[in-house]
């Protein structure tokens, strides 16, 4: 199998200036791209790309958000260390309670995407690194999907909700629970994968269940089995 998930792509007006906000938030440097600005991740690191889209309205988004990320704490980068760096950087915290021990708290990038930081000790994301999951509306198939897209094993599966995890750990993608009728607008979030084989790959994809959205010479738009919004592109580098 030759499919490779490198990163989760936000449309934004001003990649920029989500880019140094997580950038800083994670301790990772950015790097422009021809469209916008790529968080770069690593093996077990998922990396964040911001795409220029004049057109998003951050007023709206959270009612159509499918996925939001989870920033993962420990005892030498704490909660409030955490919150202090992304409300320097431009986030802002989600309500107005008095910050609750021991829970996350609910934050917003500058580009009105939402976030949680998540208390430190969380068993769940122990040793997944800073970006320690994204996690997605969506039922278990679509868990299930991803599974046998990415060859990644199943790390939770209880009930609606369900994760998968790189066998070299890191960033876990998650499920949680069935779809409610929202709309969704599909290029606001998206899961971007490269292919050695781009052919083969949406042959294979399409027998899982994938839907084939938009597809053109470079980069290829579908949808799993929830609706969610993936883009494959082939991976043109050169070999060595």
């Amino acid at each position: 199998m030759t499919l490779r998930l490198s990163a989760v792509a936000f449309d934004t007006p001003n990649p920029e200036a989500a880019g140094t906000f997580w950038a800083g938030v994670l301790g990772r440097r950015i790097r422009e791209t021809h469209d916008g600005v790529l968080v770069p991740g690593s093996e077990t690191q998922l990396g964040l790309r911001f795409v220029a889209a004049s057109a998003f309205d951050p007023a709206t988004a959270p009612l159509r958000q499918r996925l939001h990320l989870h920033v993962a704490t420990t005892s030498s980068y704490t909660q409030t260390q955490v919150m202090e760096t992304a409300v320097r950087l431009g986030g802002s915290r989600r309500g107005t309670q008095p910050i609750p021990a021991d829970s996350e708290i609910y934050m917003s990038d500058p580009a009105g995407y939402d976030f949680c930081i998540i208390e430190p000790g969380n068993s769940y994301l122990a040793g997944c690194g800073p970006l320690g999951e994204v996690t997605c509306d969506g039922t278990r198939h679509a868990g299930l999907f991803w599974r046998d897209a990415l060859g990644w094993p199943l790390v939770w599966d209880e009930g609606s909700q369900t994760a998968v995890q790189s066998p070299l750990g890191g960033t876990k993608i998650a499920w949680d629970g069935a779809e409610d009728g929202t709309e969704y607008v599909p290029d606001e979030q998206r899961f971007e994968l490269v292919a050695d084989d781009l052919a083969a790959e949406l042959r294979r994809l399409a027998g899982l269940g994938a839907t084939i959205l938009d597809e053109d010479r470079d980069v290829v738009t579908l949808a799993d089995p929830d609706g969610g919004v993936l883009t494959v592109r082939e991976d043109r580098r050169p070999s060595v």
